[in-house]
């Protein structure tokens, strides 16, 4: 493998944790990045134990569990401020061996990039075409040419790559609501607990980050497009600011210009995940709802499988369609869970909500731990990508 180069569309965690793993295996590796930077709007984000495994994979698990925030418990509370269902951080990591970790996306950003060479990283170079050429793919960007034996489409959402290369895929559409994501500045007495707050069509969620900062999301069903004429965070404050007790504080504790909104928008089941010399990962490949906080994890899974089969098959074609045979039945598992999930905490019909907050508050913690097994119990294949 070694000699052979692979350029990842897209610098984002998906795209730098699969350049990470290639180069890890032998690869030749160039990451082209529309933006003049490499780094990610967005706030924080949650690791589960699947994507903690999938960063020791990559020889990373330490160092971002270093940077990031272990909560000790967490849940969800209704709307009236009540618990609903708990979760122990220390029963999840007995049972995975990993706990859940937060990070500020741009810390984990940062990891990754430390781990590749600055002459893998091109930045400001929109790709503006990826064509096949024999036995090779040609990516043609903004900073020039480069041939390639495999491409790896991890550009988002919104993909170029599959927008070109899977020309009959349905687009992505809009989930139904949009979020609002902030890491507020260190609070004076913060809250011992994380949790998720669940209303009717809206939802706030916090958690807590290193040096007393939290990383909170708001979501509310709202029709896509808006934007909030006195600023966002203003928004945010009027929309969730009687919420109970910690809320108030930390919105309190959010800096002007603090706040990111975006619609949230998921991707119709792909037919195939590869096609030619071409691989997609990440959001590119399966963007889901976010309501299971899988999205990084899942894009960091592709990145240790697609290396593994790499590994294993010593053709590109072989190791493309053993990736997705592999990755697809499970992401696709993945995307239904969260969708589901997403649905119930957007409910907004009083009665339902009502069912729902009884029925969340009369399932026990274990049944609830053992319906996150198949999610959580992601394993690394044996050779780690390596």
């Amino acid at each position: 493998m070694v000699g052979r180069t692979v350029v990842v569309v897209g610098g984002g965690i998906g795209g730098l944790a699969a350049a990470v793993a290639l180069r890890r295996t032998g690869w030749r590796v160039v990451v082209v990045e529309r933006a003049a930077g490499f780094g990610e709007v967005g706030a924080g984000l949650s690791l589960w134990p699947n994507a903690m495994r999938a960063l020791g994979a990559l020889g990373l698990g330490e160092r971002v569990r270093a940077v990031g925030a272990v909560e000790t418990a967490g849940g969800v509370r209704g709307r009236s401020g009540r618990w609903l269902s708990r979760l122990d951080n220390a029963e999840i990591e007995r049972r995975h061996g990993a706990p859940l970790v937060v990070v500020r996306r741009a810390d984990l950003i940062r990891t990754l990039v430390e781990a590749l060479p600055p002459e893998c990283l091109r930045s400001g170079s929109e790709v503006l075409a990826v064509r096949s050429d024999g036995d090779a793919v040609v990516v043609e960007h903004r900073g020039g040419v480069v041939r390639a034996d495999l491409v790896v489409g991890a550009d988002g959402v919104h993909s170029g790559v599959r927008r070109q290369w899977w020309p009959e895929a349905r687009l992505p559409r809009y989930a139904g609501y949009t979020a609002w994501r902030m890491i507020t500045e260190p609070v004076a007495a913060p809250p011992a607990e994380g949790a998720v707050i669940w209303g009717r069509g809206e939802r706030l969620g916090f958690t807590a980050l290193p040096g007393g900062r939290f990383y909170c999301f708001g979501t509310a069903t709202v029709p896509a497009g808006g934007v909030a004429a006195g600023g966002e965070l203003a928004a945010v404050r009027d929309r969730f600011g009687d919420w109970p007790d910690p809320v108030p504080a930390l919105l309190a504790a959010v800096p002007e210009g603090g706040v990111v909104r975006h619609d949230v928008h998921v991707l119709p089941p792909l037919a195939t995940y590869v096609r030619g010399r071409v691989a997609l990962l990440g959001d590119a490949a399966h963007a889901m709802d976010p309501a299971l906080g899988q999205g990084a994890g899942q894009a960091l899974e592709d990145a240790v499988v697609l290396a593994d089969c790499l590994v294993r098959d010593a053709g590109v074609g072989a190791a493309l369609v053993r990736y997705d045979r592999v990755r697809r039945p499970r992401a696709r598992s993945v995307v239904r869970r969260s969708a589901r999930l997403g649905r119930v905490a957007r409910w907004s019909w009083p009665p339902a909500v009502v069912v729902r907050d009884l029925a969340a508050r009369l399932t026990p913690a274990s049944a609830t731990l053992r319906a996150m097994a198949p999610v959580l119990g992601w394993t690394p294949p044996e050779s780690g990508g390596r």
